[in-house]
């Protein structure tokens, strides 16, 4: 075996011998109190008993309102047949008259169920803005008692070493100064003190 042999051999040692260095899992280990926080905001909201709570409120309105909109629909089409059984004996003037007055009902009805589905979606959106009110004062003392002077949403981060995260201590914090939001159903508060 050649001297050329001999270093191609070894260039593939060292070549497969980094190749397998970078295959493993980077580990710088565990930092106390690391300068930077990371956080998951959207699994605070959604695993907070303040947002699992505001979440079931939220769905009951939205089903209550799809029932609502199931029973409409299904009266509209029960006068809409009782309408087109009585085409054939009106005038066809009043039966003009009659149509375009259910149109009008039905437009109205359609207009104020949508709006009724805007409304719900804009107290969703106010509804995490008031948690992100309340839960900053409690996220800041967590970020205080970690020696933290920044977060960061967990979507931004690629890389964290362990210990950075603190969406675990966040939720129990939250779940004990807030707990579920108290007796009065939070989508009631929020849909009573908008304008």
């Amino acid at each position: 075996m050649g001297l050329n042999h001999i270093s191609k051999l070894l260039c593939l040692c060292v070549a497969i011998g980094a190749s397998a260095g970078y295959a493993q899992p980077l580990s710088i280990g565990r930092v106390d109190g690391p300068p930077i926080a990371i956080l998951d905001q959207e699994r605070l909201f959604t695993e907070s008993e303040f947002g699992l709570r505001l979440q079931r409120e939220l769905e009951q309105a939205s089903n209550a309102l799809a029932a609502e909109n199931r029973e409409l629909e299904a009266a509209l089409l029960a006068e809409e047949q009782e309408l087109t059984d009585l085409r054939a004996t009106m005038d066809p003037a009043a039966f003009q008259e009659v149509a375009a007055e259910f149109d009008q009902r039905v437009e109205e009805i359609r207009s104020a169920q949508e709006a009724r589905l805007r409304d719900i979606n804009a107290v969703a959106d106010e509804a995490q803005l008031v948690f992100l009110q309340l839960t900053t004062p409690v996220l800041e003392q967590v970020l205080i008692d970690r020696g933290a002077a920044a977060v960061l949403d967990s979507r931004a981060v690629i890389y964290a070493i362990e210990g950075t995260d603190i969406t675990e201590a966040a939720l129990d914090r939250i779940n004990t100064v807030l707990g579920d939001g108290g007796d009065i159903p939070i989508f009631d508060r929020l849909t009573t003190s908008a304008p």
